[in-house]
């Protein structure tokens, strides 16, 4: 279990494709020295127009694009800040602007504590970014730190914002939510840095940027956008073009060969555009032509161009510029021509080298193969390219990157024809950089080079069979990385696009079919994940009577619903009989085996068997680690279970310990995946609750909490299992005011989540009813306790795990009362069930034990009270050891030992 996306459609996506990729760089920043800094200053919002993609802010910018001309005295910079990151580097030949850079600082210098903006808008390609940077090596000497941040989503704000979290050295989880705090009260405080500034680059949207915006402080915020809401809001200081000395200047620096006249003329014709200015004087740069032929192919290509619609909105001379390059290309080079109208299709994103040169071997397209079958005549492609400025090579990431206008310009020189046959050979590209393996972890980096162009060149309407295996990996991708939505929203749109194509019961619709369904199960959406899944089913048992690996996996997603139902025994019946028949089709060491393996022992540890879970569990682990080695993430996963189960059969100390020490490796494995590293966490978080350090427990799952509700909201499945557990903790530590009222969210978010009699709802009222007890009122908590035993009574069984802890928790609130005889008489059945459940030297029933002699010492049989302590000590003192609190209440007369209600996960 577990597009047409046409250009205009995905941009909304691009930014969480660069999360993902930024996520998985480990970018070394520069060492920087630490100095002294001009006083503080009142925190201010300084807003611009953020640039296309012409220059990406995690690499060089091209020399002259979007700037003026004079230049720059080299003896401005000052010292670094200390804390300094991701601030592209400073074109040495800027100059010019200054008016604008002296009122900038001017509006920086005379802000006040309260937030007033200040946009500094333009249309795209005028330098605004390029203003920014500027600034930013102009004043460095007044900061103490300087973070540039890209803005266009808001899932790369929030991975910059980790990263500077972690260059802060703050306490915060590996979840944004938590970053984005712990960031915003260090700025607002000024510790340990008071002059700070912001720099958030292309701003898309008011609404998304806000809630990352420091509210206050000493510091500076600066934000480029282009985006024309943000004049409602803020002051604005508009960047023009250039003026005409300024574009005169550009390009006699670039070719002194012009006179006067000729560079006028040529900036005339391109309307005084930087990025077009500086097309124009690179691409005669490096080809050497006279300026009046270029200017004679230009008019040319402009009087075509003007016959139709401008591309994406631009200005008519940037595309006539590239026509330019393009014509001349075509001549010199058809195959690096072919490669950038292959590359027009995919995202204005690094693309990697390895992709063209790991197809040596595929048919890509005829007058392409060629090339990438020969690293030479590949390398020339790429050079040529480079040469007439169509594309940027990237040496540091070994990846080349085009400009969505260029990307504009090749599309429209397309007719229908070349259009669908260029995007059907980009499509064959991108399938022949699939590992075929998203579940390794060392996989992940490739599968996020390759979800921006996914998703830009609509990957999803490729009728090519090894291109619906891309999109099916790049969804489990993503779900391991921990984007769960992402998984969601790309398996959806191919699921309804694949349906409507394909048909309902075709084999590739069916399979990305069940991998929605189990996304929406992940996401909390049971109802949505229930009727598809039921569908998926019908599905395949309408197309064949016999047993097949697609059949018996849509039979184990419906058990995995029946287990969200609360029907666990159920659920249990169809996860055997699931298992049984892989066996029997596939063999027991079979991946698909292996995952009904799984499956069974969750339903075994939700009826409470846990021996049992532990033996599957423990075979599937070995099997993996024999296939996938001891660092796949389904090996983790199974890993991750067997320390559940060790714990559950009463291994506490020795559960922490190991749990601990896979925690502590994951992020050596798993890298960023934050949410993967949440769900490990939180069971260590477990792991250390039951081992009785309740202060450490309480401080993990006060993270895990806070990092699930920040990532899905309080009232996902994941957020309220952290926050059970956060609970229990607040609980053991003393805060019962914080664990009630907690408690009584967490009962209201699972009532409305799975109804009132699911187990999961009558363990959480349980362990509030041992809240109520200690904070006085004991006839409140009998109540709940009573009537939840009923329920799981009748729903698990008398011998279930939660029945038995629920029993224990019944008898403290008869003796508190008062009623011994009761107290006695349910603990004394109680202590013979745990003894069949959980063995004699089980915890709990160490603690039933303890309970009944106090009993016994109540009623007066004290002699037998008593040696029943002095019976059971060692057992305690050898199980958990001396300083455990179980230990410390069994054997104290006076002091009950409570259970908690601790459901596994589903």
């Amino acid at each position: 279990m577990e597009m047409a996306v046409l250009r205009a459609l995905s941009g909304r996506y691009l930014g969480r494709a660069r999360r993902l990729r930024t996520a998985l760089e480990q970018d070394t920043p520069d060492e920087r020295d630490v100095r002294d800094t001009p006083a503080s200053r009142g925190t201010n919002v300084i807003m611009g127009g953020g640039e296309e993609a012409d220059v990406p802010h995690r690499s060089v910018p091209a020399e002259g694009a979007g700037l003026s001309t004079t230049p720059v005295d080299a003896s401005t910079p000052g010292r670094t800040p200390a804390v300094w990151g991701n601030v592209p580097p400073r074109n040495p030949n800027f100059t010019g602007r200054a008016d604008l850079l002296t009122l900038l600082h001017r509006q920086i210098q005379g802000g006040t504590t309260a937030v007033l903006p200040h946009a500094l808008h333009g249309m795209g390609g005028v330098g605004k970014s390029h203003l920014a940077v500027e600034y930013v090596y102009q004043h460095q000497g007044e900061y103490d730190l300087i973070w540039w941040i890209p803005a266009e989503r808001a899932t790369q704000i929030g991975a910059s914002l980790v990263e500077l979290a972690h260059r802060m050295n703050l306490t915060a989880g590996p979840d944004v939510g938590s970053a984005r705090l712990a960031v915003q009260e260090a700025l607002r405080l000024g510790r340990p840095y008071p002059r700070w500034l912001l720099i958030f680059d292309n701003a898309e949207s008011p609404e998304v940027l806000l809630p990352y915006l420091p509210t206050g402080g000493s510091g500076s915020i600066m934000i480029t956008s282009r985006n024309p809401q943000w004049a409602t809001m803020a002051r604005t200081l508009e960047v023009n073009v250039f003026t005409r000395a300024e574009s005169v200047e550009l390009l006699r620096r670039r070719g002194p060969e012009l006179t006067d006249e000729q560079a006028d003329r040529l900036a005339d014709a391109l309307g005084d555009l930087p990025l077009a200015l500086e097309q124009a004087a690179a691409w005669r740069a490096e080809t050497g032509m006279p300026a009046e032929e270029y200017l004679r192919l230009f008019e040319e290509k402009r009087v075509e161009l003007l016959e139709q619609a401008p591309p994406m909105d631009y200005q008519l001379p940037v595309a006539a510029a590239w026509n330019v390059s393009l014509d001349r290309l075509v001549v010199a080079n058809p195959a690096a021509f072919r490669l950038l109208q292959v590359c027009s299709f995919l995202a204005p994103e690094p693309i990697p080298r390895t992709l063209f040169s790991g197809a040596q071997n595929a048919d890509i397209h005829p007058e392409l193969n060629g090339a990438l079958r020969d690293p030479m005549r590949l390398g020339r492609a790429i050079r040529d390219i480079n040469r007439y400025a169509l594309a940027r090579v990237i040496h540091r990431t070994n990846s080349i990157q085009m400009h969505r206008l260029i990307q504009a310009v090749l599309l429209d020189r397309m007719n229908a024809g070349e259009r669908d046959a260029m995007r059907a050979s980009a499509h064959r590209l991108l399938a022949t950089g699939d590992r075929n393996d998203p579940d390794t972890p060392a996989n992940w980096p490739s599968y996020a080079d390759l979800y921006p162009h996914v998703l830009v060149s609509g990957a999803v309407e490729s009728a090519q069979g090894w291109v619906h295996q891309l999109i099916y990996n790049e969804a489990r991708y993503l779900y391991w990385w921990g984007d769960m939505e992402a998984s969601l929203e790309l398996s959806r749109h191919a699921y309804d696009t694949w349906r409507q194509r394909l048909g309902e019961t075709d084999a590739t619709t069916l399979r990305i079919g069940q991998w929605l369904g189990f996304m929406l199960y992940r996401l909390g959406r049971h109802s949505e994940a229930r009727e598809l899944n039921s569908r998926i089913l019908r599905a395949h048992e309408s197309a064949s009577d016999e047993d097949t690996e697609e059949l018996l996996s849509a039979r184990g997603a419906v058990a995995a619903d029946l287990r969200v139902a609360g029907d666990f025994a159920q659920a249990l019946e169809i996860d055997e009989d699931v298992y049984r028949r892989h066996v029997v089709l596939l063999g027991e060491d079979d991946p698909s085996t292996l995952n009904a393996a799984h499956n069974l022992a969750v339903s075994l540890r939700l009826t409470g068997d846990m021996r049992r879970a532990f033996a599957v569990d423990r075979s599937t682990y070995a099997h993996r680690v024999l296939l996938f080695g001891e660092d796949h993430a389904q090996t983790l996963e199974s890993h991750l279970n067997l320390i559940i189960d060790r714990r559950e059969l009463g291994e506490y100390l020795p559960a922490r310990a190991e749990m601990q020490n896979v925690v502590d490796r994951l992020p050596l494995v798993w890298g960023s995946a934050q949410t993967q590293t949440l769900l490990a966490r939180r069971r260590l978080a477990s792991a250390v609750r039951k081992a009785g350090d309740h202060v450490t427990a309480r401080d993990l799952s006060q993270e895990v909490r806070d990092g699930f509700a920040a990532r899905y909201g309080a009232g996902h499945p994941d957020t309220l299992l952290a926050a059970f557990g956060l609970a229990v903790d607040l609980r053991a530590t003393g805060d019962l005011d914080s664990a009630a009222r907690l408690s009584e969210e967490i009962t209201e978010s699972y009532h409305r989540l799975f109804g009132d009699e699911h187990p999961y709802t009558v363990a959480a009222r349980a362990n509030a009813a041992i809240v109520h007890r200690l904070r006085g009122d004991a006839a409140l908590a009998r109540s709940v306790n009573e009537a939840g035993l009923t329920v799981l009574a009748r729903r698990l069984g008398p011998d279930h795990p939660l029945v038995l802890a629920a029993s224990i928790n019944l008898g403290n609130d008869l003796y508190v009362l008062g009623e011994h005889r009761a107290a006695y008489e349910l603990d004394r059945a109680t202590v013979d069930r745990a003894r069949e459940v959980f063995g004699p030297e089980h915890p709990t029933t160490l603690i039933a034990l303890g309970n009944l002699a106090m009993d016994l010492i109540a009623l007066e049989r004290v002699a037998e009270g008593r040696a029943l302590l002095d019976e059971i000590g060692p057992t305690f003192h050898r199980t958990l050891g001396d300083a455990h609190p179980a230990t410390r209440a069994g054997l104290d007369p006076a002091v009950r030992g409570d259970c908690d209600l601790d459901p596994m996960p589903l």
